[in-house]
C-alpha cells in the first residue's frame, strides 16, 4: 500500500473516470474500485472543490472537472514521452547504424514524433509532424496489435478504410487481422515496400501503466542489406529500447 493511500485513491478514481465514455454514478466508482461507498464520496467531493471532477446533480453522476482537462493539456505541452525518448532512440542508432523513430496513433494513422538520422542514410518519408497510415507502417501494427480486437474493428470495419500507397500492404480487415495476429506472435512488427520501395522497418510498441501501446519505436533500412539473421538482430534492439521506454513511462 501506499504511503498516502488518500492520495492514491484519488489517482485511481482520476484514471478510472478518464477511461470512461460518460459520467458515472458513485455506486460505479466505488464498486470497481473497492473504495467505501462513503469513502468514494468524500474523495469526489474533495476532487470537485479542486475542480478535478464535477458532479452532474440531475444525473447524479460524476465526470472529469476542467483541472483534469488542465493536467493532460500540460502533458501535451511538456512533451514528456518525446523527451522520455530522444535518448534511446540516440543509443539505437548509435548501436544498429540505421535511422530510428517514434510514432504515436492519430485515428487510422501514425503521428511521427521523434527522428533519429543515422550518419550517412538516405532521407526517409518519417520526419517529425508526418502521418502515415497505420496498417502499412511497422510502428502502427505495432500498435494496432497491442489493442482489443474491438477497438481494432471499429478503427477498420470495411475495405473502404484502407488506402494504398506501393501496391502492397492489407486491404480489408480479414487481411488487417491476419498480419496482426503474425505480429503478435512473432514479438515485433514488419513491413517491407509497403511504405516506400526498396525500405524496410521493424517495429515494437510503447506500453503505459495499462498495457496499452502509446507509441512504436521502429528502424527502417534498405531492404537488400540485410539478411534474416541480421533482421532479427535488429528487432532485438527495437525491441528492447521499447521496453526501456515503457519502463521509463512508468516512472521506472
Amino acid at each position: 500500500m501506499a504511503q498516502v493511500p488518500a492520495a492514491t485513491r484519488a489517482l485511481k478514481v482520476l484514471r478510472f473516470l478518464a477511461g470512461q465514455p460518460e459520467p458515472v454514478p458513485v455506486e460505479r466508482i466505488a464498486r470497481e474500485l473497492g473504495i467505501p461507498r462513503s469513502t468514494t464520496y468524500h474523495l469526489l467531493q474533495a476532487m470537485a472543490e479542486e475542480a478535478f471532477v464535477v458532479h452532474l446533480a440531475d444525473d447524479r453522476r460524476y465526470g472529469l472537472g476542467v483541472a483534469a482537462f488542465e493536467v493532460g493539456s500540460g502533458y501535451s505541452r511538456q512533451a514528456p514521452l518525446q523527451r522520455l525518448a530522444r535518448r534511446p532512440l540516440a543509443t539505437l542508432v548509435d548501436r544498429t547504424g540505421h535511422s530510428a523513430h517514434l510514432a504515436v496513433p492519430h485515428g487510422r494513422d501514425v503521428l511521427y514524433v521523434v527522428e533519429e538520422r543515422a550518419p550517412g542514410r538516405p532521407p526517409l518519408v518519417t520526419d517529425v509532424g508526418v502521418r502515415l497510415p497505420a496498417h502499412l507502417t511497422a510502428s502502427g501494427r505495432a500498435i494496432l496489435c497491442q489493442l482489443p480486437p474491438s477497438q481494432v474493428r471499429a478503427l477498420y470495419p470495411d475495405k473502404a478504410s484502407f488506402v494504398d500507397r506501393t501496391g502492397l500492404g492489407p486491404s480489408s480487415p480479414t487481411g488487417l487481422r491476419s498480419i496482426l495476429s503474425e505480429t503478435r506472435q512473432r514479438g515485433f512488427a514488419v513491413e517491407d515496400g509497403e511504405v516506400t520501395a526498396g525500405m524496410a522497418s521493424v517495429a515494437a510498441a510503447v506500453l503505459d501503466h495499462n498495457e496499452m501501446p502509446v507509441a512504436g519505436v521502429a528502424i527502417t533500412y534498405p531492404t537488400d542489406e540485410l539478411d534474416e539473421r541480421q533482421r532479427e538482430r535488429l528487432a532485438g534492439a527495437v525491441v528492447s529500447t521499447a521496453a526501456t521506454l515503457s519502463r521509463r513511462l512508468r516512472g521506472r
